[in-house]
């Protein structure tokens, strides 16, 4: 289960398998039009509107429909439920089973993830609900960064600060790169703990993590995940003083209204003005100048934390591609790659421009380090995590 603001997206799997039996989503949760989907058996869907205002209800329609779609006779053929989390602070370090105090903790760190860790709660709490002697496993996206060093993950700021209420960073999208490191080092043929790696999780959110022997080293997301590159509707790094001064131009008197500016009217749409989808700035580019300065200033802050993190690792085995815009713009991998020339990194044109959304080495010959693109599986490690805890 994977629960954002307005989304619910899941996969059923058989284990240990890993076969995927189901997929769906419902889109729009809580807004007029809302959209649920099923995907099973052989090319067969389910797709219809439905009048599903929160995420309890949305739970229920799902396992009715399972059953109804003789996906399953009876929920208790589902052994275990796992759970995307975005935050867990440094209250969990791995994956865990969910019971009411865990439960009360990732409310608790929705400070951390304001536009996360709330609707992942209501989640978990309806299938506890729903299906109360099911095991319920959080996987929490933090958890993989809880190896970044202290220099790279406190703030040049009182460190009082730190010591009383946990202000340091934290990073996101931890599972996802939990599996592109697996996958990497099988490519590639070396172990987990001999690679180092600079990973871009380039979808809606996106963030750059150096990868030092298989594990976090540095990430571009920080307390929360607003910061770091520009990205769908999230600014990226800005100046703080700039919350203050949105204050008082705005007449705002909650600082949790330019935090909202700053998560979901920025970044790519902010600049465009026209669209937090990359494919439609694109479209647009060569008509609009906005539209061309936002993929300018997204691909200029992707370089400037690549190239960080190159030199803060000093070997690189591969930089990887990997979620939406990754895995699907091509033409957005070059520019990225073109602006890294200096380190003497080259990608294949032609292999680029025939990506088939699958794994693939796409290194130009004589290129320094190797680039590739790996298909992000989040779904699958939360679900080898459900295994492995509920077994």
């Amino acid at each position: 289960m994977n629960a954002g603001s307005s989304t619910l997206k899941w996969k059923l799997f058989a284990m240990p398998e890993e076969r995927v039996v189901a997929r769906g989503m419902v889109d729009n949760l809580g807004l007029p039009g809302t959209t649920f989907t099923v995907k099973y058996g052989d090319g067969q869907q389910l797709v219809e509107e439905a009048d599903i205002k929160s995420v309890d209800v949305a739970v229920d329609k799902l396992i009715h429909e399972l059953k109804h779609l003789h996906i399953i006779e009876d929920y208790h053929e589902i052994s275990g439920v796992g759970h995307r989390v975005v935050a867990g602070g440094e209250t969990f370090k791995s994956s865990t089973v969910i019971g009411p105090h865990e439960l009360d903790e990732i409310e608790a760190l929705s400070e951390l993830a304001p536009l996360h860790n709330p609707p992942e709660a209501k989640g978990i709490r309806a299938f506890m609900q729903v299906m109360p002697d099911t095991p319920e496993v959080g996987v929490f996206d933090t958890s993989y960064h809880t190896t970044i060093p202290e220099m790279n993950y406190l703030y040049s700021i009182p460190m009082q600060y730190y010591r009383d209420f946990g202000l340091r960073k934290y990073g996101a999208h931890g599972t996802s790169i939990r599996y592109v490191v697996t996958h990497t080092a099988k490519m590639l043929g070396k172990p987990v703990s001999e690679m180092n790696l600079v990973v871009m999780h380039m979808g809606s959110g996106v963030s750059v993590t150096a990868v030092k022997n298989g594990a976090s080293y540095d990430t571009s997301m920080g307390y929360t995940p607003v910061s770091g590159v520009t990205m769908s509707t999230r600014s990226g790094d800005v100046d703080p003083s700039l919350v203050t001064t949105l204050m008082k131009k705005l007449q705002l008197t909650d600082p949790d209204d330019v935090i909202k500016i700053l998560n979901t009217e920025s970044g790519v749409f902010g600049i465009s003005e026209l669209s937090l989808d990359m494919r439609k700035v694109e479209a647009t580019r060569t008509t609009r100048h906005q539209s061309q300065l936002a993929i300018d200033i997204f691909v200029n802050r992707m370089v400037k934390y690549v190239a960080g993190y190159i030199a803060e690792l000093g070997h690189v085995d591969g930089l990887v591609f990997t979620a939406g815009i990754g895995e699907a713009d091509g033409a957005m991998r070059q520019r990225i790659i073109d602006g890294l020339h200096v380190f003497g990194v080259r990608m294949h044109e032609e292999r680029n421009n025939d990506v088939q959304s699958q794994d693939m080495d796409l290194t130009a010959p004589g290129s320094t380090m190797k680039v590739l693109l790996l298909p992000t599986d989040e779904e699958l490690m939360i679900a080898r995590d459900v295994m492995e805890l509920t077994k």
